[in-house]
């Protein structure tokens, strides 16, 4: 079974090679592949028998295979029959750990969102930190999986993370592993009239949660549904299926997304069905600098066929689909790896640069000083791949909207204003005006 995300041992030197042949450019000589590999093995047998020490095989096997694939973009890697396990595990939507979703850069691990709920939420880990150590011991260098591993364990058992986070001084936090639940929807209805939806993940259950959560807000509101709040600030992504299965909740038919890959023939579209559940309420869709992937795909496809007004900031800009390939039948563990850039309906590529909200609301006030440190984006990330339509991600800049300086920091002003959005009627006017 292959798995497509839009969001971590292979036997003897032979896979090696094999692995190492199939990524060959086409354009290059086969020869010179041959001799790339010859090359490889010399390296190997020097190490074998000149390295200070007795070298585990395997794990050299692994490194270099990981090595290959984190050469080609920042999401495409190798994980071995365990980590592949955890894989599954997770899409699952249930596993032992911390609860935080993350990625490597220059070999540091770097947060993209803490997921709702879990201990790493709950300490205030944030979006953008990077962490350094796991109870004194560096993880920098280690590879992503490695990370991962180490961050996992039993439920109840202590874990300490050292944080960098920008402008502070490093620190540690102490966290208690759980056993991630990992609730993808929860909804609520505010002021009577207004359901709120939060989308936290892009799991097996997400889709099904969802029409939970539209049924929840029409029960809950009488029947007096005035319009309804999209959360995906801080969603990581997570599955290309549900993204369009959320999609096609608020969609009456028409195209969600398609995807391209490396041939001119490898071009997929994906359709909603007729329908739209919430029969033309008017949407709001909130986003920020930590909506990624599936998450920009539900945002980018509402925006382009003009069912939501988008508000908060720009998002993560991870534009690729990565599939999940295991190798003999998963035994030998699974290959994730970049076969596609995904586009809007309108055929916009937000690779690197991210999707602009049409009302652009800051979360908090921000020191023009401090710009850079809030502009962390997939563009930011080693090998990533670029943008080919030419989109670029916009310039740090401070928004026009932010809090009042007397806000207090303890209420959401992104969700404030969303929601005078939709009472005070500018979310269905300026859909009108937007559909000419």
């Amino acid at each position: 079974m292959r798995i497509t995300w839009i969001a971590a041992p292979l036997a003897g030197i032979a896979a090696l090679v094999g692995a190492l042949a199939w990524s060959a450019p086409e354009q290059g000589s086969r020869g010179d592949v041959y001799r790339q590999l010859d090359l490889f093995a010399d390296v190997l047998t020097l190490v074998e028998r000149d390295y200070v020490t007795e070298i585990d095989n395997r794990q050299a096997m692994e490194a270099a295979i990981q090595g290959m694939l984190s050469s080609l973009d920042p999401h495409s890697s190798y994980m071995n029959g365990e980590e592949y396990r955890d894989m599954q595990v997770t899409t699952r939507g249930e596993y032992g750990g911390l609860g935080i979703e993350v990625t490597s850069e220059d070999g540091v691990v770097r947060v993209v969102s803490p997921i709702d709920g879990t201990p790493a939420a709950r300490a205030g880990i944030q979006a953008g930190d990077y962490l350094t150590a796991i109870n004194g011991e560096s993880i920098v260098g280690l590879t992503l999986n490695e990370a991962v591993r180490l961050m996992r364990g039993e439920a109840g058992s202590d874990i300490t993370v050292t944080v960098a986070r920008e402008g502070t001084d490093a620190f540690d936090v102490t966290l208690t592993r759980e056993i991630i639940n990992v609730r993808a929807v929860t909804a609520r209805v505010e002021g009577g009239d207004v359901g709120v939806i939060r989308i936290s993940t892009f799991n097996e259950r997400t889709g099904a949660m969802l029409q939970d959560a539209i049924r929840s807000v029409r029960r809950d509101t009488g029947g007096r549904l005035r319009g309804v709040v999209i959360d995906l600030r801080n969603n990581p992504g997570g599955l290309l299926d549900q993204a369009i299965e959320v999609s096609d909740a608020f969609l009456d038919g028409g195209e969600v997304v398609s995807t391209r890959g490396r041939q001119p023939e490898d071009v997929q579209r994906y359709n909603a069905r007729r329908g739209d559940d919430l029969a033309g309420v008017p949407v709001v869709v909130l986003i920020n600098g930590a909506s990624a992937s599936a998450a920009e795909i539900v945002a980018g496809a509402l925006q382009d066929r003009n069912r939501a007004l988008l508000v908060g900031t720009d998002s993560f800009g991870k534009g690729s689909v990565q599939t999940v390939i295991p190798l003999n039948g998963g035994r030998d563990g699974a290959l994730r790896l970049t076969t596609a850039r995904y586009y809007t309906p309108a055929g916009r590529s937000i690779q690197g640069a991210g999707i602009t909200p049409d009302m652009e609301v800051a979360a908090r006030r921000i020191d023009p000083a401090r710009l850079r440190a809030a502009a962390i984006s997939e563009a930011d990330l080693p090998n990533a791949l670029d943008n080919d339509s030419g989109a670029r991600r916009r310039g740090a800049h401070v928004p026009d909207d932010q809090p009042p300086e007397n806000w207090d920091q303890d209420e959401d002003y992104q969700l404030s204003r969303a929601l005078d959005f939709l009472r005070q009627g500018v979310v269905a006017e300026r859909l009108r005006a937007r559909a000419g």
